[in-house]
């Protein structure tokens, strides 16, 4: 066997090149989200949390999956997704860029909420935000071991324009490998809520590059209000309005000790409905992001706790993040105690959720109304553990 030969089969062993009739490339839509600010607050901020933040904040974008895309590098501050096939729809790429906005903005409000943590200070003098470029092109998927890699001239464009000539840090970028395969009239619709501009950048080598963007800052509006401890938002009239649900319910315990309760990952299966068993480095119990597994049904959710806040008047907010819960991506569990008595209080079982995965309306109210009558059956257990 010849030189040749021998890489080649070598080559076989070790992965596979994914071809197409023509030229071994695929169409694909190349979309990455990019933290802005990144460097900055890592070096400046000062607070050994830093990393941690943005290793949730590039979970949140990761969970924020709504166009069924594939992960194929994380890189610092930003996530490569592709999507082999025929491009998303103008309606369904803008929905997309919105949900990976909200969710990565919701969750920053709940940081800065801790007006005591260093964390919170350097995240209001040094913002972080989104940038997006979105890229339609045709790309090569090599599989070397167990990683995917992808290859091609359209890959080197779309990191490329993540340095380019727009002012400004939260906005969306389409080249026009992307808008040329919409309508003009879909895109005008799809963006109707902010301005589609035209723009270009000169590149090395590529050359003058011409492309669209829009800025994401309308989108602010949106954003969950604060809930602060003591706060006196009421429950809605519907399950699930503003992206929200809500139970409450009188403890015959002092919030005190119903904040120790709820907050002891090991007790945690013993009230939460359906719950068989909690899972967690026992070394970390007791600590901000320490995260743990709590089996349910035929399955398992992940939750990871972030943050205690206490007011002057005794009010406390302990929260909680929830991870792979299918249908409610990026979702947060609340927990608002509000002094009664000396010797009860009133908890407020709140989870907030960024989006439902699913197109179906009928589905999504379905889950909704379940989901409400979960936290409803989870707080009644709690209220017999802490009077038990």
């Amino acid at each position: 066997m010849g030189v040749l030969e021998d890489l080649r089969a070598r080559r076989r062993r070790i992965g596979t090149v994914a071809t197409s009739a023509f030229d071994g490339q695929q169409p694909a839509l190349l979309f990455i989200p990019d933290i802005s600010g990144f460097t900055r607050f890592i070096e400046q901020s000062g607070s050994p949390q830093a990393p941690f933040l943005v290793a949730d904040l590039l979970e949140i974008l990761i969970e924020a999956n709504t166009l069924e895309l594939e992960v194929n590098e994380i890189q610092g501050d930003a996530v490569l997704f592709y999507r082999l096939g025929p491009p998303p729809s103008a309606r369904e790429l803008v929905q997309q860029c919105r949900r990976i906005y909200l969710d990565f903005q919701n969750y920053l409000l709940l940081v800065e909420q801790d007006t005591d943590s260093d964390l919170a200070a350097a995240l209001r003098e040094m913002v972080l935000t989104l940038k997006i470029v979105v890229h339609y092109g045709r790309v090569s998927v090599a599989r070397i071991r167990h990683h995917t890699k992808l290859m091609g001239h359209d890959v080197i464009v779309v990191h490329r324009l993540l340095k380019n000539d727009i002012s400004g840090a939260e906005y969306i970028l389409l080249t026009e490998g992307y808008t040329s395969t919409q309508p003009p009239a879909e895109l005008a619709r799809a963006f109707a809520w902010t301005r589609l501009l035209p723009g270009s950048t000169h590149y090395d080598f590529l050359g003058h590059t011409p492309y669209h963007y829009a800025y994401l800052s309308p989108l602010r509006l949106l954003l969950n209000a604060p809930s602060l401890p003591g706060s006196t938002s009421t429950d809605e009239p519907m399950p699930g309005h503003s992206g929200r649900l809500k139970v409450r319910r009188a403890l015959p315990v002092p919030a005190e000790y119903a904040l120790r309760v709820v907050g002891a990952l090991r007790l945690r299966h013993c009230w939460l409905a359906g719950a068989t068993a909690s899972r967690f480095d026992v070394s970390k119990a007791g600590r901000l992001g320490t995260s743990y597994k709590v089996g349910l049904l035929n399955g398992q959710i992940d939750f990871q706790t972030v943050q205690i806040l206490r007011d002057d008047d005794g009010r406390y907010t302990y929260v909680e993040k929830i991870s792979h819960f299918r249908l409610f991506p990026n979702a947060l569990l609340f927990f608002h105690l509000e002094p009664i008595t000396d010797a009860s209080c009133l908890l407020t079982l709140e989870l907030r959720y960024g989006h439902i995965a699913s197109s179906t309306r009928l589905i999504r109210f379905g889950q909704l109304r379940r989901l409400h009558r979960f936290l409803g059956q989870s707080l009644r257990g709690l209220t017999r553990l802490v009077a038990g």
